[in-house]
């Protein structure tokens, strides 16, 4: 085992035992446990992915550490609720907002950290490379993915009852969905301009 390769698994380890500290710091006494699962449904499964395949798909320094915030940032809105969330009524009085945001922080994460995700995905497993048909199929994608955790919010709020105004985190604003989505589209072509030589060169060092 190479260096690099010992200094990526003690790395992930860290952060799987940071991530784990933290879904059980979530886990106690949540606002609401039904809205707890929902939110942190998909850092529990991305956590348990990114564990069961380590050896045979292992991910990049880059993508690992935004996996990771990504978690961080579901965690804690299901811990709170995404409109209770402390940081949100902070920049609320900060910055002047109307409502708390902490919301467009997990969808701005929800577009930045996919976008990257789906990079790797396709870079490695199949014949795409760096250029524009690449940026515009991670592009497209992330919006997808915004799209259909967007129809799951309207699902689980059709079937949560009183959940659903917790899990929504709409705060009243009837252009929510709308917003959301244009939050992820920004994230993913952000994440693209800004990492993508970074995330090139991890890719050639990990292969």
């Amino acid at each position: 085992m190479t260096v690099a390769s010992l200094s990526r698994t003690y790395a992930a380890i860290a952060a799987l035992g940071t991530l784990g500290a933290l879904t059980i710091w979530s886990w106690i006494n949540p606002a609401d446990r039904l809205t707890w699962w929902l939110e942190a449904l998909p850092a529990l499964i991305a956590i348990v992915l990114i564990a069961s395949y380590w050896r045979r798909f292992p991910l990049t320094g880059i993508l690992l550490s935004l996996v990771g915030i990504h978690c961080a940032i579901l965690l804690i809105g299901a811990h709170y609720t995404y409109a209770e969330v402390p940081l949100g009524f902070w920049m609320q009085e900060w910055f002047g907002f109307t409502r708390n945001n902490y919301d467009k922080i997990g969808h701005f994460a929800q577009g930045f950290v996919p976008a990257i995700a789906a990079r790797e995905f396709l870079i490695r497993t199949s014949p795409l490379q760096a250029g524009k048909w690449l940026f515009a199929i991670v592009t497209l994608s992330v919006l997808g993915i915004s799209a259909a955790y967007e129809l799951i919010e309207w699902l689980a709020a059709l079937t949560s009852g009183a959940a659903a105004e917790a899990f929504l985190g709409t705060q009243g604003d009837i252009w929510d969905t709308q917003s959301d989505m244009a939050i992820a589209l920004l994230g993913a072509v952000a994440a693209q301009l800004m990492l993508a030589r970074i995330h090139d060169r991890q890719l050639r060092a990990l292969v």
